[in-house]
């Protein structure tokens, strides 16, 4: 279907949705980033081609901070001029925008209700006009789904009702069966289905059911395996776990559904690790994920078996980059692949038949990672992604093919880049053997000659990188006045899998090592003020904070821990992953003495009362991820040593916040509480606040 975008629906709807678009003309950078300029910021996500290739859906997110929410819309982008329509706008939770077979209609989820009922539903809109369609009704929502090949159906995945207890919960009924899951669960974890139900809408018939589940993923991570056709419909694949308990996430399997009957079977055979399945363009293969040599420890690698089943072959065993997309191109000789790669986000071109990949030329821009990348892949071989660059904040890109240039389609986020924001550098040192790299970030008001304090931000994960693209926070920090040092260590994802899994039964003391050779190399470079440096990081990043407090405790001057990580019994315990955690830490607590001694030596909390730097302790209550509890211990173990600390805690039920106004906060104390102790002039006599300016 041809689209016409005019100049009047195009002004007329990004103004509702306060996307300034027009370039910015005669002015210059102003002032450095603030916490101000988040409010400026523009999100993207989710590419998707139309059938024809010519056109781009992608999702937009801007910050509502009066209704503390992110306003979500669908947009449509030519690829060939950049024109855009906004289909949707002001929506609450708008994801996963999916075209028609024909690309007369797009499908997406949306929020619908209010409060603890709020749920995703699927809905369609019409590209000629009119209202949406919603056409699920689940009171659990909407997972995901996938469009049937002949677009008279849908396939999604929502969970279970709770099993009937033996009276009403409100009358003290409410008891269940705990499993390998966090502990702030309060009801037994219902299994997640597959159904069917027409396009036009109508009653849903369940395709699957059982005490199995398909996975779900809790927030950080890639999202839940989405559901794969075959091209003529009889077929889908997916993946199941035994049980809806986070814990046992691991002991996941590819399965085929017969739609037509219902039966399932396994692809390959195995019982663990496997993922992200999808259908060849022909129907004859299935690509999924499969970590090398079954082992969680080292990176992910992509498959392909033939739908008859068997355990295929490995096409990547030397590209030696944990992949965290994969998608088939059209005609089915090659794979897209996407993951982490050094200082940037790399997207390769992989042969079905092997051989060696092919990586793509993308200049200076890296498209967006976070544990998935965001890209989309036409039917005619085009690629849409998501990038950014360390002074260009994320955008729509296009390359009409795997060998053309990517060209930038959007410019939602000029206002930022205006900004007098600092120079980014990639660093590269040497540490017991190993080659390390890492990001520095310049004093937007830099001057040559001049030193400046210096905070280390670390990334958590550890299955993570920090790399070579625009960081909101790094330019917080930048904006007052600080070099901010992004340090990798081993463990991190993006030099291969020996530098992955270095990192088994050592979680604290290597990394720790690579950090501070990286900070004595820089320390060497004459830029910083050796008497002025901060640590900090949340998550993982939060326990090599503590690791490196305790552990090397003359060299800081103020620390914010956010989310951390500062007992590994705790963590294998009571966290959403908990039994998991013995892939990398070493076998169960509860076998030995001695496995008890190996995570508590692993511990940071064991050396806490050797720390004696000002820490500011950041935490979210209910996170399932990484529990409270650990903080806690540390704040305790600082106070009752005598060192400065304070402890800010959100009631929320997350491993980070997903509002505006949290996220906002939670850079203010951190920023404020660096001031405090790095610079003392500036801000000892202006405490952390928790206000709206």
């Amino acid at each position: 279907m041809l689209l016409h975008f005019t100049t009047k629906q195009v002004c007329r709807g990004l103004a509702l949705l306060a996307l300034a678009l027009a370039p910015l003309t005669g002015l210059h950078a102003q002032h450095p980033f603030e916490l101000g300029d988040l409010a400026k910021l523009t999100g993207l996500s989710d590419p998707q081609f139309s059938p024809d290739g010519k056109t781009i859906a992608v999702v937009v997110s801007t910050p509502d901070y009066e209704e503390d929410r992110f306003q979500t819309g669908l947009l449509l982008v030519t690829a060939a001029g950049g024109q855009q329509r906004l289909l949707a706008q002001k929506r609450i939770g708008l994801t996963q925008p999916r075209w028609s077979p024909n690309g007369q209609e797009l499908a997406y989820l949306e929020k619908t209700g209010t409060g603890k009922d709020a749920a995703p539903q699927l809905f369609v809109r019409a590209l000629a006009g009119g209202e949406p369609r919603q056409v699920t009704h689940a009171r659990k929502g909407v997972q995901h789904y996938a469009w049937r090949p002949d677009g008279g159906a849908f396939a999604y995945v929502t969970a279970d009702e709770p099993a009937n207890q033996a009276g009403p919960p409100e009358k003290g009924y409410d008891a269940f069966e705990v499993g390998n899951n966090d502990l702030f669960l309060t009801a037994a974890p219902t299994s997640s289905h597959i159904w069917l139900v027409p396009a036009a809408g109508g009653d849903a018939r369940r395709l699957t059911s059982g005490a199995w589940s398909l996975p779900v993923t809790i927030p950080p991570g890639a999202p839940s395996s989405p559901l794969s056709w075959s091209p003529d419909g009889k077929l889908l694949a997916f993946v199941q776990v035994p049980t809806p308990h986070s814990g046992n996430g691991n002991q996941r399997a590819v399965q085929l559904l017969n739609v037509a009957d219902g039966t399932t079977r396994p692809l390959t055979g195995r019982t663990m690790l496997e993922g992200y399945p999808t259908f060849s363009p022909d129907g004859s293969q299935v690509s999924y994920w499969y970590p090398r040599q079954g082992n969680t420890m080292n990176i992910n690698e992509t498959w392909t078996t033939p739908v008859a089943g068997g355990e295929g072959k490995n096409l990547t065993p030397n590209l030696d980059r944990d992949v965290f997309r994969t998608i088939w191109m059209p005609g089915g000789k090659n794979l897209l692949l996407g993951g982490l790669d050094g200082n940037r986000t790399s997207l390769w071109l992989q042969p079905v038949k092997g051989g060696a990949a092919r990586k793509l030329a993308l200049g200076e821009v890296s498209p967006t990672w976070s544990f998935w990348v965001e890209v989309g892949v036409s039917r005619q071989g085009g690629i849409a992604f998501i990038g950014s660059s360390p002074n260009q904040p994320s955008e729509l890109f296009y390359m009409a093919s795997a060998s053309a240039g990517p060209k930038r389609l959007t410019d939602f986020n000029h206002d930022v880049k205006a900004l007098q924001l600092g120079k980014g550098q990639t660093l590269t040192w040497q540490s017991d053997g190993l080659q390390h790299d890492g990001e520095l970030t310049y004093p937007a008001n830099y001057t040559p000659g001049k030193t400046y304090p210096l905070v280390l931000v670390i990334h958590g994960g550890p299955t993570a990188a920090s790399i070579a693209t625009f960081s909101a926070q790094a330019q917080l920090f930048a904006g007052r006045g600080y070099f901010v040092f992004e340090p990798n260590y081993r463990g991190s994802d993006n030099l291969g899998n020996a530098y992955k899994a270095a990192i088994y039964k050592d979680a604290g003391a290597g990394p720790g090592r690579d950090v501070m050779a990286g900070l004595t190399q820089l320390k060497r470079g004459g830029l910083i003020d050796t008497n002025r440096i901060g640590v900090s990081g949340w998550s993982y990043g939060g326990y090599m904070t503590v690791w490196l407090l305790g552990h090397y405790p003359a060299q800081w001057k103020a620390a914010v821990a956010g989310a951390s990580v500062t007992d590994w019994l705790d963590q294998y315990n009571l966290g959403d992953s908990n039994i998991q955690r013995a892939a990398a830490l070493g076998e169960s607590p509860w076998l030995s003495e001695a496995n008890a001694q190996n995570y508590r030596d692993q511990s940071p909390i064991t050396a806490a009362g050797k720390i004696r730097t000002p820490t500011l302790i950041l935490a979210n209550t209910g996170d399932p991820r990484v529990p409270i509890t650990q903080s806690y211990k540390l704040f305790h173990a600082l106070k009752d040593n005598g060192v400065t600390t304070k402890f800010i805690a959100w009631p929320v039920a997350a491993h980070n916040a997903s509002d505006p106004v949290r996220q906002r906060e939670r850079n203010r104390f951190w920023l404020d509480w660096m001031d405090t102790y790095l610079k003392p002039g500036t801000a000892a006599a202006a405490p952390p606040r928790t206000g709206t300016n």
